[in-house]
């Protein structure tokens, strides 16, 4: 596990479920040895990963400490918050909130919203140009490296600007100095990101859950604190930008005032509707710009992958909605500072694989035809060729693969069964045989026998009709109560069995040997004799323990006399 990274593992922890698999919509995952681990080179830090994993194995890297050191290390560090605050805590007063951060050591407090604002200002500029072009939002750092990585021939077409909060940062340090520490608090991963990208703007990264734990550990609470006049977000309060968590909170604060029809701006979030939408943004035939705001969450960053509050998302649309203010005389505004970025990131280059290569893997989990391809997905891929390809990539384990391993060890139990010396069938609650081997067959008669040539394992025929004692197997369907090495006379033979329960009142087994085969009764005769001996020994050691006993008695007794016998012979020659 890397602990430096973003995001890791706990292999200690990771069940086999492949669910990031399935809900990675990049497939940024590798499974070795049964584990799932991130591959960095291929992940864009959306943390889908993180918000599925059901046992908790995929950690995002705990930056807390770092936030502590930073408040020792520099005179001032100002808290950036989200603006999804809001529906972190619906409701605490956001001035409860500044002093408790206060409290905890921060200069001051100030929403990433302001940076916002400086986003929509300069994406305002690029819409008044009269030349028509498709403009994708840069505000989410995880959509950025998406498109970049997956979506290339999109890449110009990204504003190319800072994200919200990187502006906010570049407007701090205009005010404040290049000194000032700057730590942002809120719901994103992927922001983590950004401060190692651009640490001359921001130092540390940390999410809500860190706060609220930070909190705790230095025994702050909302309910024990009370707010003054100077518990106010520097350097001053949000406005329009405090709508950028949710879906369409971006063009609401750019389009006001603009000569801008509604068709002109679009909204899309979570990654799979927005590769869906670019898939056709080279059939647009466009006569006026297009702005697409798309964010990697479903619903906006409101739904952030450490989000701890899961309510329902219309109540947090409704919370920031409320929140949030919308001056129209002051939108959109100019803007104040230059928030360019050419960010490079090298996309993807997806190896080809030639059509063999990918058979013979198909070949490997047993999908030797179209029809064995079931598709189901229980590997984390839609399809068993994409399966098969993360195989080539060394991406996957054939282990993965639900249909291969249950075939598998459905082999493997025939072969146990065709192998063993003893006659052995398993029926259902019908009496209907699941499976059966040829010398249970045999030992059933000729004709039995010719209908296992017929249809081998007698799959599908029902057993009363097969032999007369049937009603023993359905005694132990209906009871439970397995019967354990009984006799019966059957086809001149006697014949030794068990039948016991596999599934209870479903499923039933049943072993069945000759006795009077000479194996058998070679076996039987190295048992008997093995009681035997076990028998004689017992007694043997009785009768050893009992001699010992009576052999110490009777020495007890005679060492009685002699020292008695002694003493009297010591006594006449004194006298």
């Amino acid at each position: 596990m890397n602990y430096l990274k973003p995001i890791y593992t706990e292999k200690a922890n990771c069940q086999d479920c492949y669910k990031c698999v399935r809900a990675c919509p990049v497939k940024a995952i590798k499974v070795e040895n049964g584990s799932a681990t991130v591959i960095y080179e291929l992940c864009i830090t959306c943390g889908t990963c993180v918000d599925v994993c059901p046992a908790g194995a995929k950690k995002v890297r705990d930056d807390l400490g770092r936030a502590k050191q930073l408040l020792n290390l520099k005179e001032k560090v100002i808290a950036s918050i989200a603006p999804s605050f809001i529906s972190e805590f619906p409701n605490t007063d956001p001035k409860l909130i500044i002093a408790a951060l206060k409290k905890l050591g921060f200069y001051g407090v100030s929403e990433t919203a302001l940076g916002a604002q400086e986003v929509s200002a300069n994406v305002a500029e690029l819409l008044r140009a009269e030349n028509p072009k498709l403009l994708i939002s840069s505000a989410c750092p995880s959509v950025v490296e998406y498109i970049k990585k997956y979506h290339p021939d999109n890449s110009d077409n990204v504003t190319g600007f800072l994200s919200p909060l990187l502006s906010q940062c570049k407007l701090l340090k205009k005010q404040y100095g290049d000194e000032v520490g700057i730590v942002f608090i809120g719901p994103c991963i992927a922001k983590k990101k950004e401060a190692e990208a651009h640490p001359e703007l921001l130092d540390v990264v940390i999410t809500f859950e860190d706060f609220e734990r930070w909190m705790d550990e230095s025994n702050v609470s909302f309910d024990e604190l009370s707010a003054s006049e100077g518990d106010k977000f520097i350097p001053e309060d949000s406005k329009e930008g405090a709508l950028y968590p949710i879906d369409g909170g971006m063009c609401s604060g750019i389009k006001a005032n603009l000569t801008l029809t509604d068709n002109q701006f679009m909204s899309f979030s979570g990654i799979s509707n927005i590769s869906n939408a670019l898939m056709f943004s080279e059939q647009l035939n466009l006569k006026n710009n297009l702005f697409l705001e798309l964010l990697a969450c479903e619903g906006g960053c409101i739904n952030g992958p450490k989000a701890s509050r899961r309510c329902a998302t219309v109540l947090k649309k409704y919370n920031i909605l409320n929140y949030a203010q919308y001056p129209e005389n002051e939108i959109p505004r100019r803007p104040t500072i230059s928030i360019k970025e050419n960010l490079e990131i090298e996309p993807i280059q997806h190896k080809e694989h030639i059509e063999a290569a990918i058979k013979d893997v198909l070949r490997e989990i047993g999908k030797v035809s179209l029809k064995d391809e079931l598709n189901c997905a229980g590997c984390g891929y839609n399809t068993c060729r994409d399966f098969a390809i993360s195989m080539l990539e060394n991406k996957s384990e054939k282990t993965m693969c639900v249909s291969y391993m249950r075939q598998l060890a459905q082999k493997k139990a025939n072969a146990l069964i065709q192998t063993m010396p003893s006659g052995i069938v398993i029926v259902d609650d019908k009496l209907k045989i699941v499976e059966s081997n040829l010398n249970w067959a045999k030992l059933m008669g000729e004709e039995v026998e010719l209908l296992y040539e017929v249809k081998p394992g007698l799959e599908g025929a029902y057993l009363y009709k097969i032999v007369p004692f049937y009603k023993l197997f359905q005694n132990v369907l209906d009871s439970g109560n397995d019967i354990v090495g009984k006799e019966i006379n059957f086809n001149n033979n006697v014949l030794l069995f068990s039948i016991f329960t596999i599934e209870k009142n479903r499923f039933v087994g049943g072993i069945f040997r000759d006795i009077t085969e000479p194996w058998v009764r070679k076996e039987q005769i190295i048992n008997k004799a093995k009681q035997v001996i076990k028998k004689n020994l017992s007694t043997v050691q009785k009768i050893a323990y009992l001699l010992g006993e009576n052999a110490a008695e009777t020495e007890v007794i005679l060492n009685g006399i002699i020292e008695s016998f002694s003493t009297d012979q010591i006594d006449d020659i004194d006298e």
